[in-house]
C-alpha cells in the first residue's frame, strides 16, 4: 500500500472543496473549440454554459456538466459542452476525492477528470477518470516527460496496458471493477475516486458506493489514507520520481465528442458498431442531440483536495490571499504539479504536443 511506503503520507488535511451551490466558484471555463484533442466539441465560456444549461447546481445541490442535446446541430459544425479547469493549483503531497453519482457515456462522448501541471506539458498529467463511448470500465494514466516509466506491481487491482509515461497514450491501467464506467456506474449509485499524489509515488483508488471506506461515506477535515488497502492503479517513484516529474497540478473536468481517441473508427465502431455510416461525426454529433446525448452528463456531490500536515495552513493561506488579489486567475504553487481490453490505443494531438515538447526540451538541455 502506498502510504506504507517510506516518505508516503497517510494523513491529509482539507484545503479545498466544491460542492453545493458555490461548485463552480474558483474554476476556469475554457471559451473554445476542443484544439487539444480534435473533438468534435465547442468547450463553452460560463456564460453560454449557464444560460444553455451546460453548467449547473440541480435542485438536488449537485454540480451537473453536460453535452448540449438541446440543439440540432448542421453538418460541419460542431456541438456545445463543457470543459473547467481550477484557478488553483495542489502540490506533490495531495490526496483528491470525486465523489459522482453519473458519469457521461455513450457513442461519441469522451468524458475526463485529471491533472496537469500549470506549465503542461512540463510538470505531468494524471488522468483519474477517462472512458469513451460505449466502454464498460475506466482508464487511468500517467503522463510525464522522459525517465519515467510504470513499474510491474503486485500493489494494485487494476490492468496493466502500456508501461512507457512518455509515449502518447501514457502507462496505461485498465480498471477491473466494471461499474466504473455508463450505466452500471449510475445504477451503482456512482462512486469515488481517491488519487494520492506524493513523493513515494502516484495511486488512484475507486469504490462503489456501497464499497466505500468509512472515512469516505462523510469526509471531514482530514483523510486517512492507511485503510483504502490496494489502489486500482499504482505508479511507485521507484520507475517514475514524482518530485523530479510532476510539479503542482490543477485539476480538470471535461467532455469531448469524437476526436483523437473516440473517434477513431476502430475504437469508436468496438463498442459503436451499429451507427448507420460507422463514423462517429456524423452517426452522432450532427443532427439532433437527443437522445444520443441524453447520457452525457456529470452529476458530481463534490471535488475535495486534502494536502499534508506541513503543508495546508500555507495552501490555505495562499488560497485565501490569491481570492482577494487584484488578479481574476489565481494559482497557487505550493512546492515539487479507455477502452475494451486490447483496443488500440491512439496518439491524441494534445500528448503528440506533448512529446514534440519532449523533444525540444531535449535539444536544450
Amino acid at each position: 500500500m502506498l502510504s506504507e511506503v517510506p516518505g508516503a503520507h497517510a494523513v491529509y488535511s482539507l484545503v479545498r472543496t466544491w460542492e453545493g451551490q458555490t461548485f463552480f466558484d474558483g474554476w476556469d471555463f475554457y471559451g473554445s473549440y476542443d484544439n487539444l484533442t480534435n473533438g468534435d466539441a465547442i468547450w463553452v465560456n460560463k456564460s453560454v454554459a449557464t444560460t444553455g444549461h451546460l453548467a449547473y447546481i440541480d435542485n438536488n445541490g449537485k454540480a451537473i456538466l453536460r453535452v448540449d442535446n438541446f440543439t440540432n446541430v448542421p453538418y460541419n459544425e460542431k456541438r456545445d459542452t463543457v470543459r473547467i479547469t481550477t484557478q488553483d493549483s495542489f502540490p506533490v503531497g495531495s490526496v483528491i476525492l470525486l465523489d459522482a453519482l453519473h458519469l457521461p457515456y455513450g457513442c461519441s462522448v469522451w468524458p475526463a477528470f485529471w491533472t496537469r501541471g500549470t506549465k503542461w506539458p512540463i510538470g505531468g498529467e494524471i488522468d483519474i477518470v477517462e472512458i469513451v463511448n460505449l466502454m464498460n470500465h475506466n482508464q487511468m494514466a500517467v503522463h510525464a516527460l522522459s525517465g519515467c516509466t510504470k513499474a510491474t506491481t503486485s500493489q494494485q487491482t487494476g490492468t496493466n496496458n502500456s508501461p512507457n509515461c512518455t509515449n502518447g497514450t501514457g502507462c496505461t491501467v485498465l480498471e477491473t471493477n466494471l461499474n466504473s464506467a455508463g450505466a452500471a456506474f449510475a445504477n451503482a449509485q456512482g462512486g469515488v475516486w481517491a488519487t494520492q499524489f506524493d513523493v513515494s509515488g502516484a495511486s488512484i483508488w475507486f469504490w462503489n458506493r456501497a464499497n466505500l471506506p468509512s472515512n469516505l461515506k462523510n469526509p471531514g477535515s482530514s483523510i486517512d489514507t492507511s485503510g483504502w488497502g490496494l489502489p486500482s492503479a499504482a505508479y511507485p517513484s521507484s520507475t517514475c520520481n514524482i518530485s523530479e516529474h510532476f510539479t503542482a497540478q490543477k485539476l480538470v473536468l471535461d467532455i469531448t465528442l469524437c476526436g483523437d481517441w473516440a473517434g477513431v473508427p476502430s475504437v469508436y465502431n468496438a463498442t459503436c458498431s451499429g451507427g448507420t455510416t460507422g463514423l462517429c461525426y456524423t452517426d452522432n454529433v450532427i443532427g439532433a442531440g437527443s437522445p444520443r446525448y441524453d447520457n452525457a452528463y456529470f452529476i458530481i456531490n463534490y471535488v475535495r483536495v486534502y494536502t499534508v500536515d506541513g503543508l495546508a495552513s500555507s495552501i490555505s493561506s495562499s488560497l485565501h490571499h490569491s481570492s482577494t488579489s487584484s488578479t481574476s486567475k489565481p494559482t497557487t504553487v505550493v512546492s515539487g504539479s479507455g477502452s475494451n481490453a486490447g483496443v488500440v490505443l491512439n496518439i491524441s494531438s494534445s500528448h503528440l504536443f506533448f512529446l514534440l515538447c519532449v523533444g525540444a526540451l531535449a535539444i536544450f538541455i
